[in-house]
């Protein structure tokens, strides 16, 4: 008997997401959220794809157990409980395993430790991650439990690429230097466009544009991360919705003896009031395209400002990689966002890039080419799958040892 099936949890503060997939052909049997948890009010939401029924529950749900009992109690009323013979293993989403951990990993002692080690570097993240992995262990301590990193992909960056310019040994006893985030989507984006071109990843060179709410981009040549906008956190980089991104790092000091802001005020306006939310008071980037629409000024320099960066970003990896192959956008706004990609690209024809407005303008939940056929580079939509990327990695970890 083999087992296929993989559980994948992306456990964040308040939060629980979570996918029952089966590897044996990579298909969803059940997907679900627990929010608010630690509140009154918490909420799960759990459905059954075969059958396409959802279960919805509200009520007080104390901490990540309680949610995850809640959680195994919804897969078992499907048939698809954790006590399964045919569940292979766990996979967890971590944030950050730094330059320690460089693909998934079984979970054991030592690694929990270094997941815990790296919580100054993402205090938000790596608790939450930590706490999931721990309590699905507690509930099936039998069971292989696997962390993916975001940041794994992004390791194989060349020092001159993931060193900042600063004085070493501060550098090193502090572990400051760029890791990069949104890995898992990277990696399944890169590989999937290479699908779609149907050649091999290791013989083209892509630019990957994942742009939600958070948003990075990465130099991906053969198969391989060069580069990423993201740096020590997922502040750096590109405009997000509510993050600066980019900035001269000398604008803390002076909000700090001018402005006599405090350490966590910056914090929590370069992170949670600046991007596009603090440039035109949205991050919701349909919101703001129909501000543009109306001849809204304010929403119109915010996209402006979110392009003329996205710009910036596609020109510096083209120069990084010398060849250029294909540019793929994903995530929420990259998938969706149509007038995004088209000013993306406009005015970039001599590096070979260019967008077909009507195949720009068809929406589809499928890998698809948007650039006119006598483009150089190839433009392409990517529906990201990190999910499915997190279930295919612990599997691939873990898989042969579960069958007899």
């Amino acid at each position: 008997m083999s087992a296929s099936r993989v559980l994948v949890l992306n456990s964040g503060s308040s939060s629980v997401k979570y996918q029952l997939l089966d590897m044996g052909d990579s298909s969803r049997l059940a997907v679900g959220l627990v929010e608010r948890i630690g509140e009154e009010t918490s909420r799960l939401k759990h459905t059954h794809v075969e059958s396409d029924t959802t279960r919805e529950w509200s009520g007080p749900i104390p901490d990540h157990e309680a949610a995850l009992k809640a959680v195994a109690e919804e897969l078992a009323k499907d048939g698809l409980g954790l006590d399964s013979p045919e569940l292979a293993a766990i996979g967890h989403r971590v944030v950050h395993g730094g330059q320690s951990f460089t693909a998934p990993t079984v979970v054991d002692g030592a690694v929990l430790a270094e997941i815990e080690r790296l919580i100054p570097v993402a205090p938000l993240h790596n608790p939450a991650n930590l706490t999931g992995i721990r309590t699905a262990r507690a509930l099936r301590p039998d069971l292989p439990q696997v962390a993916v990193f975001d940041t794994a992909f992004h390791t194989t960056m060349p020092e001159s690429a993931a060193r900042y310019a600063i004085d070493t040994e501060t550098a090193d006893a502090h572990r400051i230097r760029r890791y990069g985030f949104h890995g898992t989507s990277h990696a399944y984006v890169a590989r999937a466009t290479a699908k779609l071109l149907g050649k091999a990843p290791e013989d083209l060179n892509i630019i990957v544009l994942h742009l939600g709410n958070g948003a990075s981009a990465s130099a991906v040549r053969g198969g391989r991360c060069v580069d990423t906008s993201m740096g020590l956190t997922p502040l750096e980089g590109l405009v997000m919705g509510t993050r600066s991104g980019d900035m001269d790092p000398a604008v803390i000091f002076h909000l700090m003896r001018v402005g006599g802001m405090s350490t966590d005020e910056i914090d929590t306006l370069l992170n949670k009031k600046s991007g596009l939310i603090g440039l035109c008071g949205d991050n919701d980037m349909r919101e703001i395209r129909r501000r543009v629409d109306e001849g809204d000024e304010q929403a119109q320099l915010a996209f402006d400002i979110y392009i003329h960066r996205l710009k910036k970003y596609i020109g510096a990896y083209y120069a990084v990689l010398g060849r250029v192959d294909a540019v793929a956008f994903t995530a929420g706004v990259g998938e969706n966002a149509s007038p995004v990609r088209e000013a993306a690209v406009a005015g970039l024809e001599e590096l070979g890039l260019a967008v077909d407005g009507e195949l720009n303008a068809v929406r589809s939940d499928q890998p698809r080419l948007i650039s006119p056929e006598y483009a150089r580079v190839a433009v392409a939509v990517v529906p990201t799958d990190e999910e499915l990327e997190i279930a295919t990695q612990t599997y691939a970890l873990v898989g042969s040892n579960t069958r007899q």
